[in-house]
C-alpha cells in the first residue's frame, strides 16, 4: 500500500487495456507514410491475398473457411468466411470487422457478407441480415394488427382486411 507522498509524487497509473482488434485501431497516413492509430473503425476494407480452408481446434472437425487479407492500413490480417458457400477468389475486395472465431487460432476477424464483393448467402430464411440476404419473394410474415389485438381478438381475425368506415356526406 503505497503512503499518501508516494501518491502526491508519483501518482497512480492507469491500466493499458489491450485491443481484440488491433488491425481496426491503425490508420495510413499517405501524406506522413506511415500508421497512425486514432480511434479506430468498425469495419475497414481490404483485398483478399489468399482464400484458403482449415481445421479447427481439438474438439471440434471441419473445414472453416478463412481469407487473408491485406487492409487498406497495409495490414494482412485472417478473416473468416462466415455462412455456407461462397465466391471470394484472391483480389477480391472485402469488408471485415471485427469477432473472433473460437476454435480458429489468429481468426479475429469476420468477413461482412453482403457488402463489396462478398454476396449474400443464398436461399437463407432466418438470420439473414447477418448473413447479408435479401427476403424471399413468396416469403410473407403474418403480424396481427394492433387494433385487432387490442379488442381481444384471434390473430385469424386480425390478419384479415378491416372493413372500412362509412363516408361522411358533406
Amino acid at each position: 500500500m503505497p503512503t499518501v507522498n508516494q501518491l502526491v509524487r508519483r501518482g497512480r497509473k492507469r491500466a493499458t487495456k489491450k485491443t481484440k482488434t488491433p488491425a481496426l485501431l491503425l490508420s495510413y497516413n499517405a501524406l506522413k507514410n506511415r500508421m497512425v492509430q486514432g480511434r479506430g473503425s468498425p469495419q475497414k476494407r481490404g483485398v483478399c491475398v489468399q482464400v484458403k480452408t482449415t481445421t479447427p481446434r481439438k474438439p471440434n472437425s471441419a473445414l472453416r473457411k478463412i481469407a487473408r487479407v491485406r487492409l487498406t492500413n497495409g495490414i494482412e490480417v485472417t478473416a473468416y468466411i462466415p455462412g455456407e458457400g461462397h465466391e471470394l477468389q484472391e483480389h477480391s475486395v472485402v469488408l471485415i470487422r471485427g469477432g473472433r472465431v473460437k476454435d480458429l487460432p489468429g481468426v479475429r476477424y469476420h468477413i461482412v457478407r453482403g457488402a463489396l464483393d462478398a454476396s449474400g448467402v443464398a436461399n437463407r430464411r432466418q438470420g439473414r441480415s447477418k448473413y447479408g440476404s435479401k427476403r424471399a419473394k413468396g416469403a410473407t410474415i403474418e403480424v396481427p394488427t394492433a387494433t385487432a389485438s387490442a379488442e381481444g381478438l384471434p390473430p385469424e381475425v386480425a390478419t384479415e382486411k378491416a372493413p372500412e368506415a362509412p363516408e361522411a356526406a358533406a
